[in-house]
């Protein structure tokens, strides 16, 4: 049988890396029964060889349980354990890794691919404005340990350090953690900025450090009517 679909570039790369690129779009987990798990967005794995083992990591109980059931963030998310190597990918969206040394990141919760299961993270407000944007609550990560992040297309690093910077809430990837987002209303009778009303707000950031933007404010909302 002949085709290019068996080009060496198609083929698994090996690596003995924990955390590895098959290409932009899949990232490949090598896991030991003794090594920390993985802990990844639900319906994000899309191969595994090996022995894997898949659970449901529900909100975390206590406030993290009561955030999830007020904004329904943060809580489709999955243990991943095992002896072998597993495969995630999201939509065909462009993958980044983010190597945490004791630091911390804020992330849109729907660009979230995996984070080993060392790292810390909790469910945070945004503020009383957000839940219209479409952002009341993100995910807060910090500590050692890698983390995927996934984005719709080629993404934007911007400095918020030297003027105020202003990010559709659907199109922010993450942020430095030290910022402190701001909603900002540009909301005017008969003018609305985006696809939809909720786009009427933007995350407003300023100050030493940085936001990632993607090229895209996700898949239109449908709705029955």
């Amino acid at each position: 049988m002949r085709s290019n679909l068996f080009d060496a570039t198609n083929q698994e790369r090996q690596t003995t890396d924990r955390w590895a690129l098959q290409s932009s779009k899949m990232l490949r987990c090598a896991l030991q029964p003794q090594s920390p798990e993985i802990i990844a967005a639900a319906g994000a794995m899309v191969a595994y060889q090996g022995q894997m083992d898949f659970a449901y990591q529900g909100s975390g109980g206590g406030m993290k349980l009561l955030k999830k059931l007020a904004t329904g963030e943060g809580g489709n998310l999955m243990h991943v354990r095992g002896q072998g190597e597993v495969f995630f990918a999201k939509n065909a969206e462009e993958i980044f890794l983010l190597q945490l040394e004791g630091d911390a990141i804020t992330l849109n919760t729907k660009n979230l691919l995996a984070f080993d299961s060392s790292i810390q993270w909790d469910i945070r407000s945004l503020g009383a404005g957000g839940f219209m944007a479409g952002g009341l609550f993100n995910l807060f990560l910090q500590g050692q340990g890698m983390v995927a992040v996934t984005s719709d297309g080629p993404p934007m690093l911007l400095d918020c350090s030297q003027q105020p910077t202003y990010v559709d809430p659907q199109a922010a990837v993450c942020w430095s953690a030290n910022l402190q987002p701001q909603i900002k209303n540009d909301f005017k009778m008969g003018s609305l900025i985006g696809r939809g009303s909720g786009e009427s707000f933007q995350l407003g950031f300023h100050g030493p450090g940085f936001v990632v933007v993607q090229p895209s404010e996700g898949a239109p909302v449908v709705t029955s009517s």
